[in-house]
């Protein structure tokens, strides 16, 4: 008997359905890959069983019980916990306080803080994480939050821990990390769920791989019995050709950003490049080293920061967004929710936000306008979606970040900076906007890629400059590039 069996489950929102008579097994201690493009159901799949969806119709069983956690705080009693792919605590609490929010130690009616921060301490040393339990959540970056999740679920003693993009902010050290944990988890009985969309780490990982496509289960196989190809020609249902980008045999054209000796308070220093018409420049580097500072310092949003940005040869003034835009700089953020999106608003709403100025006319939004050029790009960025007028929060994480990246490309801008554009994203859509940002190179833009992926930055860039401790520790060429050399500029080596 499956130690967790799924059984006919269906789950529908409004105008889309997104599990339709799933079922499937997953046996005890197995690392178990759930795997599929954006909007399959991998997550809601998982959040049904972590009780933060109730599914419309079918059964969960778990050592051959029905359960129907209502709400996470029942799923964790019945020793099931989540990993979320997206922030799933309270950022103005600080990291000790959410770890023990479930439980907290008290002593005569009042909560035991020492108690609290060394069972916090505890929790985080378990996953080797170097992380001040008295630091606010919301200061810590993305990585920083994935890694504390982990140790939330981990902590709570749970026997089923589901992992939905777990290292997707990771840096490539705190992966392995983690990668070196699970097999422990697994030995200690806890059964493992793992969403991803890197093909590496399912076939590092998992024993067995299940497939899901527009909400239906297409296959469950062990991992020896299947490979990376056939499990893409599953979740895409047809063959990915391989793409070598374009732009890299093309000469590149005059700079068109160019930064110098930019330099921010306990966060880098002393950064200096260029970015020429056509170029891809890639930037790596252990998360905490700088990388989504300096992006975030050169579109405007770092006061602090001194220096000098260029954009088409025309020196950006003191740090401002506006000015950013009004050069032709667009910046697609790390953290999509909290930076990239507005979540209250909808699907056409978040794609013309950038370009408004162009929609309106005497002061008024051209609304055929601005849905004709939202429909364009959702056409163009396949994202799956009921309408254009849907709530975006009701959108799988890979075509939320379709439609924060569509914002910029509605925008026009000549550069570009991109940080983890495929964040979350499924193989298909990842091919998708890779070719997307060759083209855009192509046509002449200069685009700074940040990613914690090295074999997607290795592959699109023209150069790549690898950040250490704030500054940049080399700068290597195409030609020049494998991942042991990137590794060893990104640890000092």
């Amino acid at each position: 008997m499956a130690f967790l069996a799924f059984q006919n489950i269906s789950k529908s929102f409004p105008g889309v359905q997104a599990l339709d008579n799933v079922s499937l097994e997953i046996e005890r201690g197995s690392c178990h890959a759930l795997m599929g493009e954006n909007g399959a159901g991998k997550s809601t799949l998982g959040k049904i069983l972590a009780g933060v969806y109730r599914a419309d119709s079918g059964e969960i069983l778990l050592d051959g019980k029905p359960i129907k956690p209502m709400d996470p705080l029942a799923a964790r009693r019945l020793g099931i916990s989540m990993v979320h792919q997206e922030l799933a605590f309270c950022p103005n609490l600080s990291v000790a306080e959410n770890l023990c929010l479930g439980d907290l130690p008290r002593a005569a009616g009042w909560v035991n803080r020492r108690q609290m921060r060394a069972q916090a301490t505890a929790m985080l040393e378990q996953i080797q994480a170097d992380i001040d339990v008295d630091a606010q959540v919301g200061a810590l970056s993305t990585g920083q939050e994935q890694l504390v999740q982990i140790a939330a679920a981990i902590g709570s003693g749970a026997r089923v821990i589901v992992m939905d993009e777990p290292t997707s902010s990771l840096s490539t050290a705190e992966s392995e990390r983690l990668f070196r944990l699970i097999p422990q988890l697994q030995s200690r009985g806890i059964t493992i769920i793992y969403v991803s969309h890197r093909m590496e780490e399912i076939f590092h990982l998992c024993d067995t791989i299940s497939v899901l496509r527009d909400g239906r289960h297409v296959a469950t196989q062990k991992r020896e019995a299947t490979s990376p190809d056939r499990v893409i020609q599953h979740m895409i249902g047809r063959e990915l050709a391989a793409y070598t980008p374009a732009h890299v045999s093309r000469n590149p054209g005059p700079a068109l950003l160019e930064v110098r000796q930019l330099s921010s308070p306990g966060k880098f220093n002393n950064l200096s490049f260029q970015i020429r018409e056509g170029e891809i420049v890639g930037m790596a580097g252990l998360i905490g080293s700088g990388r989504s500072e300096a992006a975030q310092a050169i579109f405007g949003l770092d006061p602090a920061a001194t220096g000098e940005v260029y954009v088409a040869g025309k020196r950006l003034e003191g740090s401002s967004v506006d000015e950013a835009l009004a050069h032709g700089l667009g910046f697609l953020p790390e953290d999509r929710k909290r930076l990239g999106l507005v979540l209250t608003m909808n699907c056409r709403e978040n794609t013309s936000l950038a370009a408004l100025k162009s929609l309106t006319r005497g002061g008024f939004l051209q609304l055929g306008k601005e849905r004709s050029l939202a429909e364009e790009y959702s056409a163009r960025l396949r994202v799956k979606t009921p309408h254009i007028d849907a709530p975006i929060a009701g959108l799988s994480g890979g075509n939320q970040q379709k439609i924060a990246l569509a914002k910029w490309l509605a925008l026009k801008c000549k550069t570009l900076i991109v940080d983890e554009p495929t964040r979350g994203v499924d193989v298909g859509a990842k091919a998708e906007i890779h070719q997307l940002l060759d083209q855009l190179a192509c046509h002449g833009c200069a685009i700074l890629l940040i990613s914690s992926e090295l074999p997607e930055v290795m592959a699109l860039s023209t150069r790549l400059l690898v950040m250490r401790h704030g500054q940049i520790a080399g700068e290597l060429e195409r030609a020049s590039l494998s991942e042991e050399r990137v590794m060893r500029l990104m640890a000092g080596l």
